[in-house]
Order: C-alpha cells, then sequence, then structure tokens
C-alpha cells in the first residue's frame, strides 16, 4: 500500500528522499565520535578521604555509614566499595543502563549529603566528593623542564594554579585527573623536643588551626557614632598566614614565667609539595601532568582539539624550558580507525556499482540501487543521533554490510520489475505497481 503511494507519487518520493538525506547530513555535525559505542551502564564515584584511619576503621565509620544511604536510589544496579589502609574511600554506585548520569550523580549527592552528619568530623572537613565515574583517558598532557632546574613540585603547582580550571571549563571535558600537586606549607615537628615542653602534634595542630584564619577585625568609625564622624576606615588584621617566618612565629604554648613556646621552637617549616606519595618524571626530565577524561556523549575528536587549542593558548605564557608532551593521546587511533571504515565504506560503495553493472549489464539496473545507497546510509545517521547513539567502528563496520543487503533486494526488485515490464509489455511505473501487488 505505501509502495504504490509513493510510485504514484515520484516528485513526493524524491522530495522525502531528499529530506532524509539532509537530516543524515545535519545528524554527522551533531554525533559523538569514539572508538567503540559506550555500552557500559552510568557509574557514580564517591570519594572520601581520612587520614591516620587503618581499612576496619574507615569500613565502619565511612564506608557502612553512606552505603546505608544508598539504597533507596532509582534504577540502582549496585554499589561497590574500597576502604584502603591509606585512608581513602571510594565507593562506585552504577545504575540501569539509559539512566541519565546527570540525575544519577544529582541522587547520589543527595543521599551522601544525609550522611555527612554520621561522619567523623575529619572526613567531613576534608569533603566527600560525588562524580560521575569515566572509563578511560581521552589523553594525557605532561608539562616538563628540558632544563632541569625545576622539581616537579615547582611544575605541579604551576600546573593546577594555572590549567586546571580552564581546561576543566572546556566543552566536552568531563573531569581531570591532576598528577601532582600544589605548594603546601610542611610542618616537620621534632618529637624530642615536642616531649621536652611536654606538647603533642595535636597541640600543634590545634595552634595553628587557631592562629591561621580569615577573621575580620571591624571598622573605625561604623554606626552608631556621633553626628561629626564622617569617616569610616576598615582596619584589616593579619590572618592567613603566607610564609614559613610566618608559621614559625605561631604561638604553640604558654609557659608559667610567661614565655612562649613557637612553632620554630619544635618543628622546620618549610614550603613544600602538597602530596609526596608520587613524583613524575618525562624522559629524564621532572614533570607533571593532567589526564582528561571525557564528559559523557562527547565528542572525542572534538574534545580533544578544543582541548589541545587551550593547552596552545598556555604554551605561549609557560616560564622558560617548559615544555608541553603527550604520552596518551587515543585520539590519533580513534581517528585512523574511523578514517580507515569510512574509506572501506566508500570502497564497498564503489566495488558494489561496478560488480552490479558488470553482472546486469544494464545501466538502468545498476542506477536504482546505486541511488539508494547515499539515501539509505545518510538517513541512518539521522536515526543514530535520534535514538543517541554515535559513530563508531562498529556502526560504520555495519553500515559496510548493510550495503550488500541493501543492493540485494534492490536488485531482486529491479529485475521483477523489468520482467514484467518485458512479459507484459507495461511501462515503468505500472509494472512497478504490478510487481508491488
Amino acid at each position: 500500500m505505501f509502495s504504490r503511494f509513493f510510485v504514484r507519487r515520484p516528485v513526493f518520493a524524491w522530495v522525502i528522499a531528499i529530506l532524509i538525506m539532509l537530516a543524515g547530513v545535519l545528524a554527522i555535525r551533531t554525533l559523538p565520535v569514539g572508538q567503540y559505542p559506550d555500552v557500559a551502564p552510568p557509574a557514580v564515584k564517591i570519594s572520601a578521604t581520612y587520614t591516620g584511619a587503618s581499612a576496619e576503621t574507615l569500613e565502619n565509620s565511612v564506608t557502612q555509614v553512606i552505603e546505608q544511604q544508598l539504597t533507596g536510589l532509582d534504577h540502582l544496579l549496585y554499589f561497590s566499595s574500597t576502604s584502603s589502609s591509606d585512608g581513602s574511600v571510594s565507593i562506585t554506585v552504577t545504575f540501569e543502563q539509559g539512566t541519565d548520569p546527570d540525575t544519577a550523580q544529582v541522587q547520589v549527592q543527595n543521599k551522601v549529603q544525609q550522611a555527612e552528619s554520621r561522619l567523623p568530623s575529619e572526613v567531613q572537613q576534608s569533603g566527600v566528593t560525588v562524580e560521575k565515574s569515566q572509563s578511560s583517558f581521552l589523553l594525557i598532557l605532561a608539562v616538563y623542564d628540558k632544563t632541569n632546574r625545576a622539581t616537579s613540585s615547582d611544575i605541579s603547582d604551576w600546573l593546577v594554579s594555572n590549567m586546571q580550571d580552564p581546561l576543566a571549563r572546556v566543552e566536552g571535558v568531563g573531569s581531570l585527573q591532576v598528577f601532582g600537586a600544589e605548594y603546601a606549607m610542611r610542618v616537620w615537628m621534632d618529637p624530642t623536643k615536642l616531649a621536652s615542653y611536654s606538647l603533642m602534634p595535636s597541640d600543634v595542630q590545634s595552634a595553628i588551626e587557631a592562629q591561621n584564619v580569615q577573621v575580620s577585625a571591624g571598622k573605625i568609625g561604623a554606626l552608631p557614632s556621633s553626628n561629626a564622624q564622617q569617616l569610616t576606615a576598615t582596619v584589616r588584621a593579619q590572618s592567613r598566614l603566607q610564609t614559613p617566618d610566618q608559621f614559625k612565629a605561631i604561638i604553640v604554648k604558654s609557659q608559667a614565667d610567661g614565655s612562649v613556646v613557637r612553632l620554630s621552637d619544635v618543628a622546620r617549616v618549610e614550603m613544600g609539595s602538597e602530596d609526596y606519595t608520587a613524583t613524575a618524571n618525562l624522559n629524564g626530565h621532572p614533570a607533571a601532568g593532567i589526564a582528561v577524561m571525557m564528559a559523557p556523549g562527547a565528542n572525542a575528536l572534538d574534545t580533544a582539539t578544543l582541548v589541545k587549542s587551550k593547552i596552545a593558548e598556555f604554551q605561549r605564557q609557560m616560564p622558560q624550558g617548559y615544555d608541553i608532551a603527550y604520552p596518551k593521546d587515543s585520539t590519533e587511533f580513534i581517528k585512523i580507525s574511523v578514517e580507515d571504515v569510512i574509506q572501506t565504506l566508500f570502497e564497498a560503495i564503489i566495488l558494489v556499482v561496478c560488480v552490479m553493472y558488470l553482472f546486469l549489464q544494464n545501466f538502468r539496473a545498476t542506477l536504482i540501487p546505486a541511488v539508494a545507497v547515499p539515501v539509505v546510509l545518510l538517513g541512518t545517521f539521522g536515526v543514530l543521533a535520534l535514538f543517541g547513539y554515535s559513530i563508531n567502528t562498529l556502526t560504520l563496520f555495519a553500515m559496510v554490510l548493510a550495503i550488500g543487503l541493501l543492493v540485494d533486494d534492490a536488485i531482486v526488485v529491479v529485475e521483477n520489475v523489468e520482467r514484467i515490464m518485458r512479459d507484459e509489455g507495461l511501462p515503468a511505473r505500472e509494472g512497478t505497481v504490478a510487481k508491488l501487488a
């Protein structure tokens, strides 16, 4: 019925075919490109830190507390957790396929907030992070010093301070993982000196927290004031400490004779790295790096291009001797794989047309299936966009295979129509209608 409708209205059929091809062309510009389709169910990762706690303590006081709140999540499949002896907790919450990752993250964040009041104060202070889980790195960039004058800590501090936030705002970037740490004030306490003053490490920590705070000293001339008062002045007090000398002057204890014990009396204070758990080198040069992970549904090639463009802007502003390298760049393999499959697709189309003409020896019988191939292939891209799929090696390879099925059916129809036209003497339109009857 539908076939006869379009056969009797060829202009309308051509308009529909052109619209299908236009929809496919527009969809190609918006479809994400990747090596493989994203078949893994969406997952959300919860991370927390409890410095100095054992794995058993973490399991009882942090992991189980958070897990008890996760049981009521919508479309939840399962969750798994790891409590490490280094004081870190990682919980991965996996949802059913098709669940919106952003919605899942919001739901998990709400559940974690409900559990925060029951967590240890140390965990609450360091914070609990909730982020969408990423399966692999899109690319890893490394900043290194060719002159070897800078340390890994110097490079990582520059990297975190200057590049991390701008890269995180690039379209298509889901999250970043920094291989390095910022500068921090390191306080190396001497146990012997602490014992001589009857002090504990907790006393030093309390003194630093009490005297390294942001406070407001008030105003001079603020209301209520006399009518003659016309000016006000804001009083600024030293609050957040910045230099090692300022930290050394912190009063840790007051003695009975009026003397004071300062931080410099019981500890060595210096500027150092925030974390010494890892260090990085690239080809013998001190280095630091950032791993870039894509947002769900982003285009791998476009995201990598935007990231590299943003990095090129910073490359002109880097300190002398710094340079950038890419130890891992998965987009190169993705680009080659997709280009190879696209080349195979065009080769298959040309080969099929040549084989059809060689065996059919009829230009019209060859032209009709050949015209149908681009209409169907371009329309496929529109369907991919409609259902949220991506352009990858599997979908492109499926198109290569589909060419054979399409042409096979088209040849059968064309040969039948030609037979009816020859045997019954009908024109092309009537012969087609008779074949479809």
